[in-house]
């Protein structure tokens, strides 16, 4: 509901996903569907990501502690009081996705603090706070276990339900979805003549 009055209070406002590691690949991946699912804008989408965009392929090595380069990022972007920035991070004490969400939220961006541990660092730069209290992985350290799932989930959750609040689905269809292949094309047919 904050991010919804937030967005649409804020009509040019970005939904910024920060993270290191797993985390930051988890946010991505929500982000890069709600261009094609919703249409929701790309200029008003951006990722703020340890490592940068090589980090989505490769392990980068001490990006996750570079605090330096968190602070220069926030600047670089121009973060806001329009903006909704979403740090996720399963141990909740990143150092750099935790010094991102202080410091956007030292700009008035609206924060929301996303991670597994009820102790996390992170959750007191958060203006909301959601703790996915997953517990010890099956496989010890590994994030993109259960952590890795549950933060997806989450992600999907308010990333879905934002959409629908703007109107971007109607009687639970993708309406505003961009056909970018033959099978969606035909998709968007049907959705046009359903509504019409």
């Amino acid at each position: 509901e904050a991010i919804y009055k937030h967005l649409t209070l804020n009509a040019k406002g970005r939904l910024i996903y920060v993270g290191a590691g797993t985390s930051g690949r988890i946010g991505v991946q929500d982000g890069v569907e709600l261009f094609p699912t919703f249409n929701w804008p790309k200029e008003r989408l951006d990722f703020i990501i340890a490592g940068g965009i090589n980090a989505l392929l490769n392990a980068i090595e001490n990006a996750e502690d570079d605090i330096n380069s968190a602070e220069k990022i926030v600047e670089e972007k121009f973060i806001s009081h329009k903006d909704v920035v979403i740090g996720v991070a399963a141990s909740g004490n990143t150092p750099f996705t935790c010094k991102v969400l202080e410091k956007s939220k030292n700009k008035s961006a609206l924060t929301i603090a996303i991670c597994n541990n009820t102790n996390g660092e992170i959750l007191k730069y958060g203006d909301h706070k959601i703790i996915l209290n997953t517990k010890a992985e099956v496989i010890a350290g590994s994030t993109r276990l259960k952590a890795g799932t549950a933060q997806k989930i989450c992600l999907n959750v308010i990333s879905s339900m934002v959409m629908v609040k703007m109107g971007r689905v109607k009687n639970g269809m993708m309406t505003e979805m961009v056909p970018t292949n033959k099978k969606l094309r035909l998709r968007k047919k049907k959705l046009i003549e359903f509504f019409n």
